[in-house]
């Protein structure tokens, strides 16, 4: 993969032919987990099941020097989860790198409860060493970013499931402001590992964790139609070979009865879009997930593009006043659902006329941190 890249880089006149020998000089491919033995940092990445994760973990910290730090760069399960695997937790951190890992600037950091110091600069001072840009959060299942993207995800399947024309959807998106569509998205994350994601919530938290009507659905992508997203050429869209262009699936408008488009509400698919991922932020800072706005905010835009134009998600609801924004997603609850319920922290803040940028002020605690 590595090869294909800067050989790309090197056709296009970005990189010279010397530059693509020292690249790949400083990579060993290697299935000898002894090999690790000299590493300062080694980052996990094998697919979403616990079960794969802690196998790795235990094979690879039995070759690490003691003061190794051992990181996941899982989707959604919790770093702590992970961390019981670990014979020293402290050394144990979420690494979180987005598809495609090339191109996206941002990478979440991601504390568990027993990561040390020690471990948290090595990981800051390695994402800035390869020139990304790196949010620390605390831990959660799905983390920040990704709780996020699938809310963004899951309400444009039930869109789907609600005959919804699938153009409809991925227009809306790209309306709002979003740089690629819902479905376009979980082509390009791939929808076999949404599919992995969902079991392993399951096993983790139960049947009732999941929607059943998406599980439905994605596992009729997966396993009737072999569609795995843009890895194998069709999920969502199918993918033919360049330079002719994506295109939706036509078996997409089979799958539900359709509804004719003139008795879609285009701009309430837009909300509906951006609302949702917006809950889910808002949520996240209730949970003291995330404390910094900023965080919030620039991690939205670098991860998955959160429609730029408002400044990040929680610019977003500031931008609209959280008074406004109670009511929209009062109302789109009303219609849609338990998804869109108003988190506590919004109603005071409505309540309050407080933004964002007001309640988690990171100046101000900046101010205190120095005096103190």
């Amino acid at each position: 993969h590595s090869d294909s890249l800067i050989s790309d880089q090197v056709r296009k006149g970005r990189a010279k032919p010397e530059d693509k020998d020292r690249l790949l000089s400083l990579i060993t491919p290697t299935a000898d987990y002894a090999d690790l033995a000299g590493c300062d940092l080694v980052i996990e990445a094998v697919f979403e099941d616990s079960g794969v994760k802690k196998d790795a973990t235990e094979k690879a910290e039995a070759m690490l020097k003691p003061a190794a730090v051992f990181a996941s760069n899982t989707s959604t399960i919790p770093i702590t989860s992970l961390a019981k695997n670990s014979a020293r937790p402290k050394n144990f951190i979420g690494i979180h790198f987005f598809s495609p890992v090339d191109k996206m600037m941002l990478v979440e950091i991601i504390l568990g409860k027993k990561t040390g110091d020690k471990a948290l600069a090595t990981a800051i001072d390695f994402v800035r060493a390869i020139k990304k840009t790196p949010i620390v959060v605390n831990d959660t299942r799905g983390f920040y970013v990704n709780r996020c993207v699938l809310r963004y995800m899951s309400e444009a399947y039930k869109m789907l499931i609600e005959g919804v024309p699938a153009p409809m959807i991925e227009n809306a998106a790209k309306a709002a402001g979003m740089p690629v569509g819902p479905l376009a998205l979980t082509d390009e994350t791939a929808i076999d590992l949404a599919q992995k994601i969902m079991k392993q919530t399951m096993r983790d938290l139960g049947d009732k964790a999941v929607d059943a009507k998406q599980m439905a659905l994605i596992n009729t992508l997966v396993d009737t139609h072999g569609r795995f997203g843009r890895k194998n050429g069709k999920g969502f869209y199918d993918y033919p070979q360049k330079p002719a262009k994506k295109k939706l699936w036509p078996g997409l408008k089979d799958l539900y009865p359709q509804l004719a488009p003139e008795k879609v509400d285009y701009e309430e698919l837009k909300q509906r879009l951006l609302v949702t991922i917006a809950l889910e932020a808002a949520r996240v800072m209730e949970e003291g997930i995330v404390t910094d706005p900023r965080e919030a905010d620039v991690g939205s835009i670098l991860a998955f593009g959160f429609a730029p134009f408002t400044g990040g998600v929680l610019s977003y609801i500031d931008g609209i006043g959280a008074k406004k924004f109670v009511k929209i997603a009062k109302g789109l609850q009303k219609k849609y659902g338990g998804e869109f319920k108003t988190p506590k922290l919004l109603l005071e803040m409505a309540e309050k006329g407080e933004t964002f940028y007001e309640r988690f002020d990171p100046y101000a605690r900046s101010e205190a941190k120095k005096a103190a």
